[in-house]
């Protein structure tokens, strides 16, 4: 009787090794899959422009010549009912830049939803969408900074979106901006899609593949502890950030970290850190070594100068796609797979 309790227990004992391996190798390649990934655009399909968040006032011009470069394109163009609505700080009261983004969403013409800006706001209106219809027909959510909120929200329901120029980005001049536009269309349309850039002597060199999340760090760590908080694990992870004090941005990162964020990330991608402010008290370090101190107890590759975020060369990234990294001292690979 002795010997057969001992051999059940076991028994039992091996079942929950076999299941714990086959259900770690589970979410191990779970992890490691892209998102749904909307239909690319072709000639002929709907782009809706509309305003998530900062007031447009005075930026009629740019959202024309916004409307213009995708017509061009051969792309026809909704532009949102409340785009140039003001309301304090905001294109529109909440319930008004909802309106436009909710419309965008469950209208199966529209194939595509431009932010036009960023600033301050979206994430007043993430509670109040409905993403039933997106669901079904997915489609691209184009924009970066405070866009991010939405992009964690759209990853959360398991669809890739595209952190990308927005319609205030363009200049008068074009060439200005020459791989922001060109990389924007290319990820729009399907091109293929990879960097090679310049290195920095703070690149931790190395080589890591997953899939590509993020954005602002500012709205990352706003995220957090929330239902649209992004699972970094077995990710690459990118951010940018604008106008912060370094002892922000340090604070935000050991939030991060002490969140688990960074834990089971495989790599980080630094784009822009545009504008840093100057404290009376010097942080007594380059942004570059403040990020690599705060990451120093993980053994993953940290790629600097990415050229993505606040400043002219925004080059686009298709967030929640498999991509490859290589990261050496000289130069940084970034190849997303079909």
């Amino acid at each position: 009787m002795r010997l057969k309790s001992i051999l059940s227990a076991l028994c039992f004992v091996y079942f929950l090794s076999v299941y714990s391996q086959s259900n770690t190798d589970f979410k191990t390649k779970s992890m490691q899959q892209s998102l749904i990934q909307p239909a690319y655009l072709v000639k002929g399909d709907t782009v809706a422009i509309v305003a998530t968040s900062g007031i447009l006032k005075q930026r009629d011009e740019e959202i024309l010549r916004a409307t213009n470069l995708l017509k061009n394109w051969g792309l026809n163009v909704v532009v949102g009912k409340h785009v140039f609505a003001q309301a304090r700080h905001f294109a529109g009261a909440d319930e008004e830049r909802c309106e436009d983004f909710q419309k965008a969403l469950d209208d199966p013409k529209i194939k595509a939803i431009w932010c036009a800006r960023g600033g301050y706001g979206a994430v007043r209106i993430l509670d109040k969408l409905d993403y039933t219809a997106f669901k079904k027909h997915p489609k691209w959510v184009i924009g970066f900074s405070d866009v991010t909120a939405l992009h964690n929200q759209i990853h959360t329901i398991g669809v890739q979106s595209l952190h990308a120029m927005m319609g205030v980005s363009l200049t008068k001049n074009l060439d200005d901006i020459k791989h922001t536009i060109q990389t924007f269309k290319s990820a729009l349309f399907g091109a293929p899609l990879s960097y090679t850039i310049k290195g920095s002597p703070y690149n931790k060199i190395g080589v890591a593949k997953g899939v590509l999340v993020g954005g602002n760090l500012t709205i990352l760590h706003t995220m957090l502890g929330s239902s649209t908080s992004i699972d970094t694990s077995g990710k690459i992870l990118f951010i940018e950030e604008i106008g912060e004090y370094k002892y922000h941005v340090d604070r935000m990162l050991q939030s991060l970290k002490r969140a688990g964020y960074f834990k089971n990330c495989k790599a980080v991608i630094v784009g822009d850190m545009t504008k840093m402010k100057k404290n009376t008290t010097p942080w007594g370090s380059s942004i570059e070594q403040l990020i690599l101190d705060a990451l120093a107890e993980y053994n993953f590759p940290v790629a600097f100068n990415f050229p993505a975020g606040h400043e002219k060369d925004n080059r686009a990234l298709i967030l929640g796609r498999m991509v490859e990294l290589d990261v050496k001292a000289t130069t940084t690979s970034l190849v997303f797979k079909e």
